[in-house]
């Protein structure tokens, strides 16, 4: 796991510094295609604050309801790092506690609080329902079983053993990955509700990222399935 600075810009009470850990490289910054108005850069700032205000207080209720077990004290950060790309993710720091990180370009680049509240409810999701401890389960098993498999076809070299659990971690992280995905969609979906914003308009975020399609091994669902999980939770709220 890589570490990378990140900057307080908004939280409860306070703006300091802070440095904090970032699986964040795991998380690549999806591009943006340009299909309706931007916001002004200080509106866009000001729909930020305000999301985070009213998401973020949600977000711990729900933490604590459905998870006693995990640190719900969410801390909103925002990678003010230059050149940065369109990108959202949650990643927890070194003492456990939950961190949920925006780019400056994904702030700006939303045109609504719906959208900036759906894509900070999905990344809480993600807390939620465990997927960071999920995926790192998932990773030593696949470098478990890849590395035992190597073995027993007789490349026993140090480093043939390790390049096959470089493999298996890879594959055992992104097995599961899309459904990771739909479920934050999904507890997103509810808590974007509960917050007092619409999901079916935060959701339109998706029109304006690339469709992964369903590669193998990719780490994002198709879009229209994501759309689908949303437009199924909201129906049903």
């Amino acid at each position: 796991m890589r570490f990378w600075p990140l900057v307080v810009i908004l939280g409860l009470g306070a703006c300091e510094p802070v440095v904090t850990g970032s699986s964040g490289a795991d998380a690549p910054g999806l591009p943006v295609r340009e299909t309706g108005p931007q916001v002004a850069q200080r509106q866009a700032l000001n729909n930020f604050g305000v999301v985070v205000a009213r998401v973020e207080p949600l977000a711990e209720r729900m933490c604590r309801a459905r998870a006693p077990q995990l640190n719900c004290d969410f801390r909103i950060v925002v990678d003010n790092r230059p050149n940065q790309p369109v990108n959202a993710f949650q990643t927890v720091d070194q003492t456990g506690r939950p961190i949920i990180a925006f780019t400056v370009p994904l702030i700006l680049q939303a045109r609504n609080r719906d959208e900036i509240a759906f894509v900070m409810a999905h990344e809480a999701a993600h807390h939620i329902e465990g997927h960071l401890a999920r995926q790192r389960q998932n990773a030593v098993l696949g470098a478990t079983l890849f590395g035992a498999l190597a073995g027993s076809l007789g490349n026993t070299t140090p480093e043939a053993i390790d390049s096959a659990q470089q493999l298996g971690a890879t594959v055992g992280a992104r097995s599961y990955s899309k459904a990771f995905e739909l479920e934050a969609d999904a507890l997103g979906t509810v808590l974007t509700d509960a917050a007092g914003y619409d999901p079916l308009v935060g959701a339109q975020f998706f029109f304006r990222i690339p469709d992964p399609g369903d590669r193998f091994l990719g780490t994002h669902p198709a879009n229209a399935d994501r759309l689908r999980t949303v437009q199924r939770v909201a129906a049903g709220l």
